[in-house]
């Protein structure tokens, strides 16, 4: 059962996760970005029990840059979360012992290629979405956010795209100055005050006759022509959200993970 609100119907999450992430080299070297831990799990862990907590468990994840590090964890999931009992001989046998909240989790791994762009990973993927809703995330951000109310407003606005609008973290000092004089400084804001693209979208399917091939960027030509023709909505969430582009940013969320205080982390089992 979940723990989260019943979602109004059951939708597919989409989430990219085949970009290089050369910001976070340190990491990345080795794995994808995706795969990057926070605390004892890898961030793209959280971002779909986020999902999941909320009803939404069918996955669609778009693999690219070392996206069999992707497949042997889920793969190797139950091996690497249960107590095992193993019968060896002619007749090898194997029996799980624990149960965990992912067991009814959906996971579908596509290829989306090595050098395809986020725009081009949706087109490859849409073949496997029946419904004329889904949900799309990217592989590195997380959220404290009612996925099911921007579900809702969504399908209240009537648009092709709901896009969930925050407030990013301050990253530099604010300075506030009169003339030429600085009259008060502050080492750093909590929060901008511009809303940005928080990367959890709700779309339509509609969506492909704006996608093109795999050079198709979704963050410029398709997603500008959808803002100049009014059919993108932003719901607005002020509470906590974060990405992970920075080995800095990986450090806060585990900070906060290993502290008990992760303001994303709404369900009650690990």
């Amino acid at each position: 059962m979940h723990q989260g609100r019943r979602p109004p119907s059951i939708l597919k999450v989409v989430i990219f996760c085949g970009g290089l992430g050369t910001r976070l080299r340190e990491e990345t070297e080795f794995r994808p970005k995706p795969m990057v831990p926070i605390g004892e799990r890898p961030i793209l862990w959280h971002i779909m029990k986020t999902y999941a907590h909320h009803g939404h468990t069918d996955f669609i994840l778009c693999l690219g840059y070392k996206g069999e590090v992707i497949k042997e964890y889920f793969r190797n999931y139950q091996w690497n979360t249960n107590d095992i009992t193993l019968r060896l001989g002619p007749q090898p046998d194997i029996r799980y012992h624990n149960q965990h909240a992912e067991e009814d989790w959906s996971v579908t791994l596509i290829d989306t290629g090595q050098r395809t762009m986020t725009g081009g990973r949706l087109k490859r993927v849409l073949p496997f979405i029946e419904a004329d809703t889904f949900l799309l995330t990217y592989g590195d951000g997380l959220i404290a956010s009612d996925i099911n109310r921007s579900i809702a407003f969504h399908r209240q606005q009537g648009k092709l795209v709901t896009i969930t609008a925050v407030h990013p973290a301050g990253r530099f000092g604010d300075l506030e100055v009169r003339g030429t004089t600085v009259t008060a400084f502050k080492e750093k804001s909590e929060v901008q005050s511009a809303w940005i693209n928080g990367g959890f979208f709700v779309m339509n399917k509609a969506i492909d006759r704006y996608l093109t091939g795999d050079d198709c960027v979704l963050e410029q030509e398709p997603l500008n022509r959808l803002a100049a023709e009014g059919q993108i909505a932003a719901y607005l969430h002020a509470g906590f959200w974060q990405c992970m582009d920075t080995y800095r940013e990986q450090q806060l969320l585990s900070n906060l993970w290993n502290s008990g205080q992760a303001p994303w982390k709404v369900w009650t089992s690990i």
